[in-house]
């Protein structure tokens, strides 16, 4: 039982708590309007076109956000719900309109809402092709793609894709996958086919080798069409989000199934134009060296003498030329800024390809 002195300290609590409430949506209201004022500037009123999102302004903010905050909430979970109230605000801008791997209930999509929040407009498209064509054409404005995965590495997809197009790498997100197996039976013996995106497959290699051995592997564009799938096939079950097995009406038969529990994919956020500096960012490009001892080793050397930390390296066959390879990387810093600017003036020079993906700012959260 409540005692009476405990019930009267209740209702101060919820009394203080719907004052505080007040002042919150005060305060969000006010920074909407600040957010027209800033559309209304840039557009001269309306008479000049301009880009409303601004991915290394955003990245600042949501450091600074994490910076102040001194509890009891997580520094993610104020970082989501500020994240929430600057979509909002953006929306009132211009709505951003993003394309993702689809359909609903993708990892894709979780990367595009914990990147953009709620109030953009997405667009699921049927494989990782359609998404750069969503943002070359003008379709979208953005389009989030996965790039590597912190089990299976680069999304070889995505890797060969950045070959072709014109479009800059603006943003990162960070997700963490948690894999569920999903099915229309509650019977694991039952299930003769497992469906997923091939990644997703290789991420449960070793949980489908030790419970599934008889099943059948059947790579599909994504996760959530393999949900789709296994909702028309009773022997089939799909690897895929918790949450695709509400949207598909399918029985969680287990979950976490994948192999390491710290499972990640890295997703990069593609746009027609060029993030600015945020003040921690990195740069991402694809080059070629010529075959000859020692050309690798010196392009490298460049980034070392002037102490740049190379975030990844990885390479893929050029496609072009038999034994010949394109090398993918990811470096500290941003383009525009010394030293990384001379340093890439410098590959540049000695590569026998050379294109730079763009600079944009570290993932926040």
């Amino acid at each position: 039982m409540v005692s009476e002195q405990e019930q009267q300290r209740l209702q101060e609590i919820r009394t203080g708590i719907d004052a505080l409430d007040v002042q919150i949506q005060q305060l969000i209201a006010e920074r909407a309007k600040l957010a027209q004022e800033v559309a209304h500037i840039k557009t001269q009123g309306g008479r000049v076109e301009t880009i409303f999102y601004r991915p290394e302004r955003e990245a600042q903010v949501l450091r600074e956000v994490m910076q102040r905050n001194q509890g009891p909430l997580a520094d993610d979970v104020v970082a989501r719900l500020f994240r929430e109230i600057m979509s909002a605000c953006l929306a009132l801008e211009q709505p951003v309109r993003v394309a993702y791997l689809g359909p609903e209930g993708t990892f894709s999509q979780a990367a595009t809402i914990k990147h953009f929040g709620l109030s953009a407009q997405t667009l699921a498209v049927a494989n990782i092709e359609n998404v750069f064509k969503a943002v070359e054409t003008g379709r979208t404005d953005y389009g989030v793609v996965p790039v590597e995965n912190s089990t299976e590495g680069a999304v070889n997809i995505t890797q060969d894709l950045l070959l072709k197009t014109n479009l800059q790498v603006c943003g990162e997100v960070n997700l963490s996958i948690h894999h569920a197996l999903l099915a229309k039976t509650t019977e694991l013996t039952s299930i003769k086919v497992v469906a997923a995106h091939a990644q997703a497959l290789a991420q449960c290699r070793e949980w489908l080798a030790n419970n599934l051995p008889w099943a059948k592997q059947h790579p599909m564009d994504s996760n959530a069409a393999a949900a789709v799938y296994a909702t028309e096939h009773e022997d089939t079950a799909a690897i895929a989000s918790e949450q695709a097995s509400h949207l598909y009406d399918l029985q969680v038969l287990v979950n976490g199934i994948e192999d390491q529990p710290d499972n990640t994919t890295r997703f990069w956020v593609m746009a027609r134009h060029a993030s600015g500096v945020s003040g921690l960012d990195k740069t991402a490009l694809i080059f070629s060296t010529p075959n000859r001892p020692g050309a690798l080793h010196e392009v490298l050397g460049y980034f070392a003498e002037k102490g740049i930390s190379l975030a990844r390296l990885t390479e893929r066959p050029s496609k072009q030329t038999k034994w010949n390879y394109v090398f993918y990387a990811d470096v500290e810093g941003h383009s525009e800024q010394e030293p990384l600017k001379s340093v890439l003036a410098q590959v540049e020079a000695k590569c026998s390809f050379y294109k730079l993906l763009g600079s944009f700012p570290v993932a926040p959260y």
